[in-house]
């Protein structure tokens, strides 16, 4: 039986022009984006900060509009996940001090490529990021299935990081875990189920709509982890045409938390 207050829904990103519409009502300006949004859901992937060092005022603007059990997930920036550049984590890090000082910030989600396989090197280097963000809660997204490993989980269980099981088509190479957690905190990302689309690019990638059905058995799947965590996230990444925001009302209405 799933257990409907222990889900935490929202979206990876919100400010797109093309939600105005399919989501937002027609006219949205972006600049009013984030109040509608923040009165449909409980939590935002921040997902600006992967291209730009987040500007605190930015991020105390964004605690200060949202109602006061809201929550964020920050992501981390490209330097650090992508370029493997370790110097811009003490700022960034800093930088998110409004939405912790909000009681808002639930922590940092690292999204690392599938070019990053579990080689002694990227151990090295993501054990050293882990040190960086040590401060804060940390949630893992791998992208390769070399990380699909008993060692690799346990390494982030003895660090209480959470790992980020991610929701993504059969292409082989792929990091498709079964519902794992390795904190009290589980935590899903919905990126699309359309083979053919994956390597497309970037657009095609995460253009896709799930179904009720695959909605419900993803939520029978779940089930079972449910008593070894306090919350399940749960984030929408097929963002085009508002697809995300659609997808995570849908999700909402069959865990019961909206009619």
């Amino acid at each position: 039986m799933t257990d409907s207050a222990k889900y935490i829904i929202g979206t990876s990103g919100y400010s797109f022009a093309d939600w105005a519409g399919p989501f937002y009502p027609p006219g949205t300006k972006r600049s009013e984006m984030f109040e509608y949004y923040a009165r449909q859901f409980q939590a935002l992937e921040v997902n600006f900060t992967f291209y730009a060092i987040p500007n605190p005022r930015v991020l105390e603007r964004m605690a200060s509009r949202a109602p006061a059990d809201f929550e964020f997930w920050v992501k981390a920036n490209q330097e650090t996940t992508h370029k493997q550049n370790r110097a811009v984590n003490s700022e960034f890090v800093a930088n998110l001090e409004p939405l912790r000082a909000a009681g808002k910030l639930s922590g940092v989600l690292l999204q690392f490529p599938q070019s990053f396989r579990r080689t002694i090197e990227n151990r090295k280097y993501l054990s050293a990021v882990l040190e960086d963000f040590k401060s804060l809660p940390a949630a893992v997204e791998f992208r390769h299935d070399s990380w699909d490993a008993p060692a690799a989980l346990e390494a982030l269980r003895e660090r209480n990081v959470t790992l980020v099981v991610p929701d993504v088509p059969s292409v082989r190479g792929l990091f498709r875990p079964p519902p794992t957690a390795t904190s009290r905190t589980a935590y899903l990302r919905l990126h699309s189920r359309d083979p053919k689309q994956w390597y497309r690019g970037m657009a095609e990638r995460y253009d896709y709509l799930y179904s009720q059905e695959e909605l419900k058995s993803i939520l029978q799947q779940w089930a079972p982890l449910q008593e070894q965590v306090d919350r399940i996230y749960a984030f929408f990444n097929n963002c085009h045409r508002g697809q995300a925001a659609q997808n995570a009302e849908a999700f909402r209405r069959i865990l019961g938390q909206i009619s």
